[in-house]
């Protein structure tokens, strides 16, 4: 089956199922971390869950061209025990703080942002190594399947902890994630060394940062996906905040109705990844169209009038919104120079997740002040903000122009032509 197809290799496959035993343990600290801070930690405020989260996104937007340079100069397999190994050591740390009673807001504060200087390294090696796994015709399926085993996880994790947080509490959730680590690191010890695919490392010497910056900048197609992508990152991802703030102020549940609708979404996402999974070569107008259509489903999600409704309305929201981040990420790896996807990608993820100290507290903020639907309404209108830059974007750089044919009939009158297909054809390196 063309959707499973990176699962026949063999290095592939052990990854897929060490991964996917991880990311359910971190998506159960993260639903737990989010809960401690909202309900226990303080006294339903939405700002404070938006400073942990931009304390743990924010070392992203800094350490990205260092981690970038490190993921395509050094061994990956290599940093990714480093890179598992601590961010297991930070889990049991906070861990065993909350269980002794002794956790204190600026704890978990200072705990994020720790974790968030480990997965700013971890990041673009974990995103990378796929490469190493699989061919290049099976990387683009291979990165889609990796945001299908993170979104089944996404469905999977939030409601385990949700459940876990009512019955051991937090500190315990944040032991049991400990013990997940250990899967991806077997995993990494059963993919012999031998058998990964040699790939081109980036000479040492000075100026190879920049040299990563300046391929970007002559690549514009992936300049109008960044540019989308921090519009999405910044201010319409911000999933956990909005769903506390719905389920928590809006409609008054505790936190496994938190966790219930955290494992909803991630449906409509899961389905998502796996319909990228299976359109093979991603396409720059799914990339926006997606975007858009997250746009709507968000603001349908605002209207919701009660806790079921919000809950179906999640669904598509998941969609649209993994069929974006999915189809965007692997167009930047499948088309970028196997010698630069490490910087690249880092700063993709820099550019994605290092928006989130600017979108979080203000989204946080827009909750605590005008109510949490109004925080739907901001990533309903980053959703088509980013629809409008790719679409204006495609119009230029096609050279489109809206033509009447006196001769057709119908709706037919009007078509859609490229005044200088040649030219178009040299500011892209593929037809949206």
């Amino acid at each position: 089956m063309s959707t499973f197809k990176s699962l026949h290799i063999r290095n592939y496959r052990v990854w897929f199922l060490g991964a996917l035993v991880s990311n359910v343990g971190t998506w159960m600290q993260r639903t737990a971390q989010d809960w401690l801070v909202f309900d226990h930690l303080s006294n339903h405020d939405a700002g404070a869950m938006g400073i942990t989260l931009a304390l743990q996104m924010g070392p992203q937007l800094f350490l990205a061209p260092w981690a970038g340079l490190l993921a395509d100069r050094y061994n990956r397999r290599r940093l990714l025990f480093l890179t598992q190994g601590l961010m297991a050591l930070l889990s049991t740390g906070l861990g065993i703080l909350v269980v002794a009673g002794a956790g204190q807001l600026w704890h978990v504060y200072v705990f994020a942002l720790l974790l968030g200087l480990v997965s700013a390294l971890d990041a673009p090696v974990r995103q990378t190594f796929v490469s190493e796994l699989v061919g290049d015709d099976s990387l683009a399926n291979a990165v889609a399947l990796n945001s299908a085993s993170f979104n089944v996880a996404r469905m999977i994790g939030p409601a385990v902890a949700g459940v876990l947080t009512v019955v051991v509490g937090p500190g315990g959730v944040f032991l049991l994630n400990t013990v997940t680590f250990l899967a991806m690191i077997q995993a990494l010890a059963l993919i012999p060394m031998g058998t990964l695919r040699v790939q081109p490392r980036a000479a040492a010497g000075k100026g190879r940062i920049v040299e990563g910056l300046r391929y970007v900048r002559h690549r514009r197609d992936i300049v109008v996906v960044l540019v989308a992508i921090f519009i999405m990152g910044t201010l319409g991802l911000n999933f956990v905040l909005f769903i506390a703030a719905m389920v928590g102020t809006e409609f008054g549940m505790d936190a496994s109705a938190f966790g219930l609708m955290n494992s909803v979404m991630a449906i409509g996402s899961v389905a998502g990844a796996l319909l990228s999974a299976r359109r093979g070569r991603p396409r720059l107008r799914l990339i926006f169209g997606a975007a858009g259509a997250f746009g709507v489903a968000s603001l349908l999600a605002a209207l919701a009038p009660d806790y079921t409704l919000f809950g179906f309305a999640l669904v598509p929201v998941g969609l649209f919104a993994l069929t974006m981040i999915t189809s965007a990420n692997g167009y930047v790896q499948s088309t970028t120079d196997p010698v630069m996807r490490g910087r690249v990608m880092a700063l993709y993820m820099a550019i994605f997740m290092g928006g989130t100290p600017i979108g979080a507290p203000l989204v946080g903020w827009i909750a605590n002040v005008a109510g949490p639907r109004w925080s739907l309404g901001v990533a309903a209108a980053a959703g088509i903000s980013a629809a409008v830059v790719g679409l204006v974007w495609i119009v230029r750089a096609r050279q489109l122009r809206l033509r009447f044919d006196r001769s057709a009939r119908g709706l037919r009158v009007f078509r859609i032509a490229s005044v200088s297909t040649g030219a178009a054809q040299a500011s892209d390196r593929q037809a949206p």
